[in-house]
């Protein structure tokens, strides 16, 4: 499902006496929020931050505009972040995780059937692996291209057809 405004990353500590600020991007890379000159505190928008960012190892330092003192930007340790989806550009047939989460998950042949919807990915390095509940129990298929048909995630219906096994124990 296409949100407005995704989570980017947690805001872990202050980074010296200057107002910056550590970041835990939760994105591929630290790399990745530099291109970012807005973030938000809220999943609205209605709380933006101008910002510059920089990575630093696996993390990055964030410097907000306003925010000019460690005690200033020690208010805003363990918040979220969030960025406007309009402004990250995606190449095609790529989505971000928490666009996949609840969708719809069918049968590509028969779409009357369906496998539950996506509650979780995880990242194996490989390939993601999505985690497809439906009711009390939960299905592991591998996203790649011999299992995943289709993908609309403004529509919020993935198609698929599962390898042997994974839904077979279903009656």
């Amino acid at each position: 499902m296409i949100k407005e405004y995704l989570e980017i990353g947690k805001i872990t500590s202050t980074h010296g006496i200057k107002g910056e600020m550590r970041v835990q991007p939760w994105c591929d890379s630290p790399e990745f929020m530099k291109k970012f000159k807005t973030l938000y505190l809220d999943k609205n928008g209605e709380k933006p931050l101008k910002v510059s960012c920089r990575p630093n190892g696996n993390m990055v330092i964030m410097k907000a505009e306003g925010i000019d003192t460690v005690e200033e930007a020690s208010r805003y340790r363990e918040k979220v972040l969030y960025m406007k989806r309009s402004e990250a550009k995606l190449p095609e047939g790529t989505w971000f995780i928490q666009e996949l989460i609840d969708c719809k998950v069918i049968d590509a042949d028969d779409e009357n059937k369906t496998y539950g919807i996506i509650s979780d990915v995880s990242q194996t390095g490989a390939n993601d692996v999505w985690h497809i509940k439906k009711d009390d129990k939960e299905y592991l298929i591998p996203a790649i291209p011999s299992v995943v048909v289709s993908t609309d995630v403004v529509g919020g219906v993935i198609k698929i057809r599962p390898l042997k096994g994974i839904f077979e124990d279903e009656n």
